[in-house]
């Protein structure tokens, strides 16, 4: 999913029913070395990611801090799909959205 997909002004959270941010690959928006610990490496050999771990893309509502994957370009907007971020998390994801 990108950034302009027309699909992004239509999708809300299924909990509150509001706006929800995109959230690209950590990878690609990390610029400095004390956030490196933060990025999951998208190629890493071994076993597959839990499904607790940050997904590439996902879908994120601050007002709930709820994280929503998107798996294989499609949004999983189920209620039990979302992730609770703690608050550590949120706070650096409101900055990486504000910034």
């Amino acid at each position: 999913m990108n950034p302009d997909d027309p699909l992004l002004r239509i999708l809300a959270c299924p909990l509150d029913k509001g706006p929800l941010v995109l959230l690209e690959p950590e990878e690609h928006v990390l610029g400095t070395v004390g956030e490196a610990s933060d990025v999951t490496p998208a190629a890493a050999p071994g076993p597959a990611a839990a499904p607790s771990a940050a997904p590439d893309q996902a879908l994120y509502n601050p007002r709930l801090r709820r994280r929503y994957p998107i798996v294989d370009g499609i949004p999983q907007l189920l209620p039990s799909s979302g992730e609770q971020v703690p608050e550590d998390e949120h706070e650096r994801l409101l900055k990486r959205i504000s910034s």
